[in-house]
Protein backbone atom coordinates (compact mmCIF):
# COMPACT_ATOMS: atom_id res chain seq x y z
CA UNK A 1 0.00 0.00 0.00
CA UNK A 2 2.59 2.27 -0.84
CA UNK A 3 2.62 3.06 -4.30
CA UNK A 4 0.64 5.84 -6.44
CA UNK A 5 -3.66 5.05 -6.00
CA UNK A 6 -5.37 5.12 -9.55
CA UNK A 7 -9.12 5.84 -8.89
CA UNK A 8 -11.22 2.92 -10.54
CA UNK A 9 -13.49 5.17 -13.46
CA UNK A 10 -16.38 2.64 -11.97
CA UNK A 11 -15.07 2.40 -8.44
CA UNK A 12 -16.23 4.33 -5.46
CA UNK A 13 -15.10 5.47 -1.94
CA UNK A 14 -16.63 4.80 1.54
CA UNK A 15 -17.62 7.65 3.88
CA UNK A 16 -17.92 6.90 7.42
CA UNK A 17 -18.95 9.56 9.77
CA UNK A 18 -19.13 8.54 13.76
CA UNK A 19 -21.20 10.16 15.89
CA UNK A 20 -22.52 9.98 19.67
CA UNK A 21 -25.52 8.05 19.20
CA UNK A 22 -25.32 7.10 14.96
CA UNK A 23 -22.47 6.20 12.80
CA UNK A 24 -23.32 7.52 9.16
CA UNK A 25 -22.12 5.50 6.10
CA UNK A 26 -21.90 5.84 2.69
CA UNK A 27 -20.54 4.84 -1.01
CA UNK A 28 -20.13 7.71 -3.24
CA UNK A 29 -19.04 7.19 -7.08
CA UNK A 30 -16.07 8.89 -8.32
CA UNK A 31 -18.12 12.40 -9.27
CA UNK A 32 -19.75 12.57 -6.11
CA UNK A 33 -22.81 10.59 -6.91
CA UNK A 34 -24.43 9.00 -3.38
CA UNK A 35 -25.12 5.55 -4.32
CA UNK A 36 -25.93 4.02 -0.73
CA UNK A 37 -26.59 5.51 2.64
CA UNK A 38 -26.44 3.33 5.66
CA UNK A 39 -27.20 4.11 9.34
CA UNK A 40 -26.20 2.13 12.50
CA UNK A 41 -26.68 2.98 16.26
CA UNK A 42 -23.23 4.02 17.65
CA UNK A 43 -23.52 2.11 21.14
CA UNK A 44 -20.77 3.50 22.50
CA UNK A 45 -22.05 3.25 26.06
CA UNK A 46 -20.36 -0.57 25.54
CA UNK A 47 -17.04 0.51 25.85
CA UNK A 48 -14.35 2.11 23.07
CA UNK A 49 -13.01 -1.45 22.00
CA UNK A 50 -16.05 -2.47 20.93
CA UNK A 51 -17.39 1.19 19.73
CA UNK A 52 -13.85 -0.13 17.41
CA UNK A 53 -14.80 -3.03 16.51
CA UNK A 54 -18.53 -1.75 15.00
CA UNK A 55 -17.17 0.58 13.28
CA UNK A 56 -14.13 -2.04 11.06
CA UNK A 57 -17.85 -4.15 10.97
CA UNK A 58 -19.75 -1.03 9.08
CA UNK A 59 -16.83 -0.52 6.82
CA UNK A 60 -16.71 -4.17 6.23
CA UNK A 61 -20.88 -4.06 5.36
CA UNK A 62 -20.29 -1.12 2.93
CA UNK A 63 -17.19 -2.56 1.32
CA UNK A 64 -19.56 -6.04 0.52
CA UNK A 65 -22.37 -3.54 -0.86
CA UNK A 66 -19.56 -1.97 -3.31
CA UNK A 67 -18.45 -5.56 -4.56
CA UNK A 68 -21.89 -6.62 -5.10
CA UNK A 69 -22.70 -3.96 -7.01
CA UNK A 70 -19.31 -4.21 -8.74
CA UNK A 71 -17.84 -0.80 -7.78
CA UNK A 72 -15.29 -1.95 -5.98
CA UNK A 73 -14.15 0.94 -3.73
CA UNK A 74 -10.69 2.67 -3.84
CA UNK A 75 -10.16 4.55 -0.84
CA UNK A 76 -12.72 5.06 2.51
CA UNK A 77 -13.18 8.28 4.72
CA UNK A 78 -14.15 8.63 8.28
CA UNK A 79 -14.80 11.43 10.10
CA UNK A 80 -15.42 11.13 13.96
CA UNK A 81 -15.96 14.23 16.77
CA UNK A 82 -13.95 15.80 19.53
CA UNK A 83 -10.40 16.66 19.64
CA UNK A 84 -8.96 15.37 16.11
CA UNK A 85 -5.16 15.21 15.22
CA UNK A 86 -5.58 14.64 11.40
CA UNK A 87 -1.63 15.07 10.62
CA UNK A 88 -1.10 12.24 13.14
CA UNK A 89 -4.08 10.32 12.43
CA UNK A 90 -5.05 10.10 16.02
CA UNK A 91 -8.51 10.22 17.55
CA UNK A 92 -7.09 12.42 20.57
CA UNK A 93 -9.98 12.88 22.82
CA UNK A 94 -14.07 12.23 22.18
CA UNK A 95 -16.20 12.59 25.38
CA UNK A 96 -19.19 10.65 23.96
CA UNK A 97 -17.49 7.98 22.37
CA UNK A 98 -14.91 7.11 25.32
CA UNK A 99 -11.61 7.11 23.84
CA UNK A 100 -8.09 8.89 23.66
CA UNK A 101 -5.15 8.75 21.12
CA UNK A 102 -7.25 6.09 18.78
CA UNK A 103 -5.15 5.62 15.73
CA UNK A 104 -8.67 4.73 14.02
CA UNK A 105 -7.58 5.50 10.55
CA UNK A 106 -4.49 3.17 10.75
CA UNK A 107 -6.58 -0.03 11.76
CA UNK A 108 -8.93 0.91 9.33
CA UNK A 109 -6.51 1.19 6.43
CA UNK A 110 -4.93 -2.33 7.37
CA UNK A 111 -8.51 -3.52 7.98
CA UNK A 112 -9.96 -2.90 4.73
CA UNK A 113 -6.33 -2.74 2.76
CA UNK A 114 -7.31 0.34 1.24
CA UNK A 115 -6.21 4.20 1.48
CA UNK A 116 -8.02 6.31 4.35
CA UNK A 117 -8.31 9.45 4.79
CA UNK A 118 -9.52 10.87 8.28
CA UNK A 119 -11.13 14.07 9.51
CA UNK A 120 -12.94 15.86 12.06
CA UNK A 121 -16.37 15.71 11.86
CA UNK A 122 -17.38 19.34 11.66
CA UNK A 123 -14.91 20.42 9.82
CA UNK A 124 -15.36 18.02 7.40
CA UNK A 125 -18.71 19.01 7.33
CA UNK A 126 -17.79 22.74 6.83
CA UNK A 127 -15.76 21.18 3.83
CA UNK A 128 -18.77 19.72 2.12
CA UNK A 129 -20.54 22.66 2.76
CA UNK A 130 -17.74 24.60 1.30
CA UNK A 131 -17.78 22.72 -2.00
CA UNK A 132 -21.18 20.97 -2.55
CA UNK A 133 -23.54 23.20 -0.17
CA UNK A 134 -24.00 26.29 1.49
CA UNK A 135 -20.70 27.58 1.68
CA UNK A 136 -20.35 27.76 -1.94
CA UNK A 137 -19.00 30.39 -3.70
CA UNK A 138 -17.34 31.28 -0.40
CA UNK A 139 -14.06 31.72 0.05
CA UNK A 140 -14.00 32.58 3.99
CA UNK A 141 -17.19 31.62 6.14
CA UNK A 142 -18.16 29.55 9.52
CA UNK A 143 -19.98 26.44 9.21
CA UNK A 144 -21.78 26.21 12.90
CA UNK A 145 -24.08 22.99 13.25
CA UNK A 146 -26.10 23.45 16.62
CA UNK A 147 -27.73 20.58 17.88
CA UNK A 148 -26.64 18.51 21.20
CA UNK A 149 -23.45 20.59 21.20
CA UNK A 150 -22.27 23.34 19.38
CA UNK A 151 -18.75 23.49 17.39
CA UNK A 152 -17.99 25.66 14.10
CA UNK A 153 -15.81 25.20 11.41
CA UNK A 154 -13.56 28.07 10.09
CA UNK A 155 -13.16 27.49 6.74
CA UNK A 156 -10.68 29.93 5.09
CA UNK A 157 -9.71 30.22 1.41
CA UNK A 158 -11.81 26.99 0.76
CA UNK A 159 -10.50 25.35 3.72
CA UNK A 160 -11.11 24.38 7.52
CA UNK A 161 -8.85 25.71 9.88
CA UNK A 162 -7.54 22.85 11.95
CA UNK A 163 -5.38 24.73 14.57
CA UNK A 164 -2.07 24.18 16.33
CA UNK A 165 -3.52 21.09 18.26
CA UNK A 166 -6.51 20.24 16.44
CA UNK A 167 -9.21 21.83 18.67
CA UNK A 168 -10.41 24.72 16.08
CA UNK A 169 -13.98 25.82 16.20
CA UNK A 170 -14.56 25.14 19.52
CA UNK A 171 -17.31 27.94 19.27
CA UNK A 172 -19.67 25.99 22.13
CA UNK A 173 -16.85 26.53 24.72
CA UNK A 174 -17.09 30.01 24.50
CA UNK A 175 -17.98 31.96 28.28
CA UNK A 176 -21.03 33.87 27.05
CA UNK A 177 -22.44 33.42 30.88
CA UNK A 178 -19.70 34.04 33.09
CA UNK A 179 -20.42 32.35 36.31
CA UNK A 180 -23.46 30.15 34.85
CA UNK A 181 -24.44 26.85 34.29
CA UNK A 182 -21.49 23.95 34.74
CA UNK A 183 -20.23 22.99 31.24
CA UNK A 184 -18.70 19.38 30.59
CA UNK A 185 -16.11 20.99 29.72
CA UNK A 186 -15.31 21.36 33.11
CA UNK A 187 -16.24 25.91 32.58
CA UNK A 188 -19.01 27.71 33.33
CA UNK A 189 -21.20 29.40 31.10
CA UNK A 190 -20.53 27.69 28.02
CA UNK A 191 -22.08 28.32 24.81
CA UNK A 192 -23.78 25.27 25.04
CA UNK A 193 -24.87 25.37 28.32
CA UNK A 194 -27.62 28.26 27.13
CA UNK A 195 -28.26 27.66 23.43
CA UNK A 196 -27.55 23.90 22.52
CA UNK A 197 -30.74 21.40 21.82
CA UNK A 198 -30.33 19.76 24.67
CA UNK A 199 -29.85 23.01 26.71
CA UNK A 200 -32.60 24.79 25.53
CA UNK A 201 -34.70 21.06 26.04
CA UNK A 202 -33.23 21.00 29.55
CA UNK A 203 -34.21 24.59 30.76
CA UNK A 204 -37.54 24.13 29.60
CA UNK A 205 -38.14 20.83 31.35
CA UNK A 206 -36.60 23.39 34.77
CA UNK A 207 -39.20 25.85 34.28
CA UNK A 208 -41.96 24.06 33.48
CA UNK A 209 -41.72 20.76 34.96
CA UNK A 210 -42.82 19.33 31.41
CA UNK A 211 -40.82 16.38 30.59
CA UNK A 212 -39.66 14.95 27.15
CA UNK A 213 -40.00 18.50 25.06
CA UNK A 214 -37.65 18.80 22.48
CA UNK A 215 -35.99 22.24 21.32
CA UNK A 216 -37.69 22.21 17.79
CA UNK A 217 -40.62 21.54 19.96
CA UNK A 218 -39.72 24.62 22.03
CA UNK A 219 -39.23 26.67 19.12
CA UNK A 220 -42.41 26.03 17.84
CA UNK A 221 -44.32 26.89 21.02
CA UNK A 222 -42.13 30.30 21.50
CA UNK A 223 -43.80 31.05 17.67
CA UNK A 224 -46.46 30.34 19.19
CA UNK A 225 -46.44 33.00 22.07
CA UNK A 226 -46.23 30.34 25.13
CA UNK A 227 -44.42 32.39 27.78
CA UNK A 228 -41.62 30.12 29.01
CA UNK A 229 -40.86 29.08 25.75
CA UNK A 230 -40.27 32.43 24.41
CA UNK A 231 -38.11 33.35 27.55
CA UNK A 232 -35.84 30.31 26.78
CA UNK A 233 -35.79 30.55 22.88
CA UNK A 234 -34.97 34.23 23.06
CA UNK A 235 -31.85 33.45 25.72
CA UNK A 236 -30.88 30.75 23.34
CA UNK A 237 -30.74 33.15 20.40
CA UNK A 238 -29.27 35.98 22.47
CA UNK A 239 -26.37 33.93 23.76
CA UNK A 240 -25.83 32.35 20.24
CA UNK A 241 -25.38 35.71 19.27
CA UNK A 242 -23.12 36.66 21.87
CA UNK A 243 -21.04 34.03 20.38
CA UNK A 244 -21.03 34.75 16.91
CA UNK A 245 -20.25 38.40 17.74
CA UNK A 246 -17.23 37.81 19.30
CA UNK A 247 -16.53 35.25 16.24
CA UNK A 248 -17.03 37.22 13.57
CA UNK A 249 -15.11 40.33 15.78
CA UNK A 250 -12.27 37.94 15.49
CA UNK A 251 -12.20 35.79 11.84
CA UNK A 252 -14.25 38.46 9.67
CA UNK A 253 -16.15 35.32 7.72
CA UNK A 254 -18.21 36.48 4.50
CA UNK A 255 -20.72 34.12 5.60
CA UNK A 256 -22.30 32.16 8.48
CA UNK A 257 -23.54 28.80 7.71
CA UNK A 258 -26.08 27.45 10.47
CA UNK A 259 -26.85 23.61 10.32
CA UNK A 260 -27.23 20.51 13.04
CA UNK A 261 -30.95 20.20 14.35
CA UNK A 262 -31.86 23.50 15.34
CA UNK A 263 -31.36 24.14 11.90
CA UNK A 264 -34.48 22.93 10.99
CA UNK A 265 -36.48 25.37 12.82
CA UNK A 266 -35.70 27.32 9.62
CA UNK A 267 -36.56 31.31 10.06
CA UNK A 268 -37.89 30.91 14.01
CA UNK A 269 -34.14 30.35 14.66
CA UNK A 270 -32.10 32.57 11.72
CA UNK A 271 -34.80 35.74 11.32
CA UNK A 272 -34.47 36.57 15.32
CA UNK A 273 -30.78 35.51 15.22
CA UNK A 274 -29.75 38.25 12.68
CA UNK A 275 -31.37 40.37 14.13
CA UNK A 276 -29.88 40.14 17.35
CA UNK A 277 -26.30 39.46 15.89
CA UNK A 278 -26.80 43.11 13.76
CA UNK A 279 -27.52 44.83 16.88
CA UNK A 280 -23.92 43.99 18.52
CA UNK A 281 -21.62 44.57 15.42
CA UNK A 282 -20.52 47.94 15.52
CA UNK A 283 -17.61 48.43 12.94
CA UNK A 284 -18.14 45.04 11.99
CA UNK A 285 -19.86 44.42 8.82
CA UNK A 286 -22.30 41.78 9.27
CA UNK A 287 -22.09 38.48 7.58
CA UNK A 288 -24.61 37.05 5.84
CA UNK A 289 -26.47 34.31 8.23
CA UNK A 290 -28.02 31.46 6.14
CA UNK A 291 -29.18 27.70 6.62
CA UNK A 292 -27.11 24.91 5.54
CA UNK A 293 -27.82 22.79 2.47
CA UNK A 294 -26.17 19.45 3.57
CA UNK A 295 -28.27 18.75 6.92
CA UNK A 296 -27.10 15.30 8.32
CA UNK A 297 -24.87 14.68 5.05
CA UNK A 298 -22.49 16.90 5.54
CA UNK A 299 -20.00 14.81 7.51
CA UNK A 300 -20.82 11.71 5.62
CA UNK A 301 -20.11 13.91 2.40
CA UNK A 302 -17.70 15.94 3.66
CA UNK A 303 -15.67 12.05 4.86
CA UNK A 304 -15.97 11.12 0.67
CA UNK A 305 -14.31 14.14 0.09
CA UNK A 306 -11.80 13.55 1.86
CA UNK A 307 -11.06 9.92 0.41
CA UNK A 308 -11.46 11.52 -3.14
CA UNK A 309 -9.01 14.14 -2.29
CA UNK A 310 -6.50 11.70 -1.02
CA UNK A 311 -6.73 9.30 -4.54
CA UNK A 312 -6.32 12.81 -6.39
CA UNK A 313 -3.01 13.05 -4.49
CA UNK A 314 -1.55 10.02 -5.59
CA UNK A 315 0.62 9.70 -2.49
CA UNK A 316 -0.41 7.85 0.60
CA UNK A 317 -0.25 9.48 4.30
CA UNK A 318 2.54 8.16 6.20
CA UNK A 319 0.13 7.83 8.74
CA UNK A 320 -2.24 5.22 7.47
CA UNK A 321 -0.18 2.31 7.03
CA UNK A 322 1.94 2.84 10.87
CA UNK A 323 -0.32 -0.23 12.44
CA UNK A 324 -1.08 -3.52 11.41
CA UNK A 325 -4.03 -4.89 11.94
CA UNK A 326 -2.90 -7.64 14.36
CA UNK A 327 -0.38 -5.22 16.12
CA UNK A 328 -3.89 -2.68 17.31
CA UNK A 329 -6.31 -5.63 18.50
CA UNK A 330 -3.19 -6.41 20.28
CA UNK A 331 -3.00 -3.16 21.95
CA UNK A 332 -6.40 -2.17 22.55
CA UNK A 333 -7.31 -5.61 24.10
Amino acid sequence: MSGPVTRPADGCVIALDVGGTQIKGGLLGGDGTVLHTERWLTRAGHGPNALIDRILGCADELVALAERADRPPAAAGIVVPGIVDETSGLAVYAANLGWRDVPLPQWLAEHLDLPVAFGHDVRTGGLAEARLGAGRGCADFLFVPVGTGIAAAVVADGRPLTGAHGAAGELGHLVVRPGGEPCRCGGHGCLETVASASAIARRYTRATGEREVTAKEVGHRAAAGEAAATRIWGEAVEALADGLTATVTLINPERIVIGGGLAKAGEALLTPLRAALAARLSFQRPPELVPAELGHEAGCRGAALLAQDLLDSRSLPHSSVQYSLSLAQGGRR
